[in-house]
């Protein structure tokens, strides 16, 4: 992996919601925010996770939610704009593989838990943050974090497939909404990175996964978090409802 450069102040002033900001991409996303100048709340359904990962954040904000609950949604972004007085950025990251099992052996209290976090809960934090954009001079950034998966789907992760499919809809509607503001609202799509997120796979499909990158290799969360933060900042200013590939070469379109 090449050096990642970091960009000093280049979030000074901002204020930036990470949802899964206890572990993973999210994690990673919310620590480099914090170095280039960000105020962030990390927001993740682990209170004792979230808790210790804000403790490694510069000025972080821990917010113990689940995202599936609309109500906790809400609350949690009171209690963040209460915090910094307004939100700038949102990277939504929180998400769940589900089982690794055929269509039709899927349980449909897994199919509805994954439809609950990776689009629900996506779908309630991009809701409940637009109105506080529009409010701050019409100006926001919001990253979603799709997946590979939702361009492709994945054989043996229907719910997960389906949902960041899913994701990649919403954020091309969302951005047509808001096109003609300052708010931009965008969605990354990586191959597999290895996170505490594969503790939920198989080995099988893990395996499958690195099998179709041509590069031969998974992700490190530094590749995507460099994507997901030019997206987030001031740059980021002519693309919106866009789907930014990061995937070792695996992604065809």
């Amino acid at each position: 992996m090449g050096k990642v450069a970091t960009f000093k102040d280049r979030f000074a002033g901002r204020c930036a919601i990470v949802t899964g900001g206890a572990s993973g991409i999210g994690a990673g996303t919310a620590q480099r925010l914090a170095e280039e100048g960000a105020r962030v709340a990390l927001w993740d359904r682990d209170a004792a996770a979230v808790n210790e990962a804000a403790s490694k954040v510069r000025g972080a904000l821990a917010v113990p939610v689940d995202v599936a609950d609309s109500d906790a949604v809400e609350a949690a972004m009171t209690k963040t704009v209460e915090a910094f007085g307004k939100v700038d950025v949102l990277v939504a990251s929180a998400g769940v593989t589900g089982p690794n099992q055929t269509v039709w052996d899927y349980p449909i209290a897994e199919w509805k838990r994954v439809v609950d976090v990776n689009l629900n809960g996506l779908f309630y934090c991009n809701r409940a943050v637009v109105p506080h954009m529009q409010a701050n001079d019409g100006y926001g950034r919001i990253v979603n974090i799709a997946s590979i998966a939702g361009k492709e789907g994945n054989p043996n992760a229907s719910a997960y497939s389906a949902t960041k499919a899913a994701v990649i809809g919403l954020t091309k509607s969302l951005g047509k909404e808001l096109a003609k503001t300052d708010i931009r609202v965008n969605c990354v799509t990586p191959a597999a990175v290895r996170t505490p997120i594969f503790q939920q796979m198989t080995q099988a499909h893990i395996d499958f996964m690195l099998s179709k990158i041509p590069v031969g290799r998974f992700g490190e969360i530094e590749e995507i978090t460099a994507l997901i933060c030019w997206l987030a900042s001031e740059e980021c200013s002519f693309s919106t409802g866009a789907v930014f590939d990061v995937s070792g070469g695996r992604a065809t379109y």
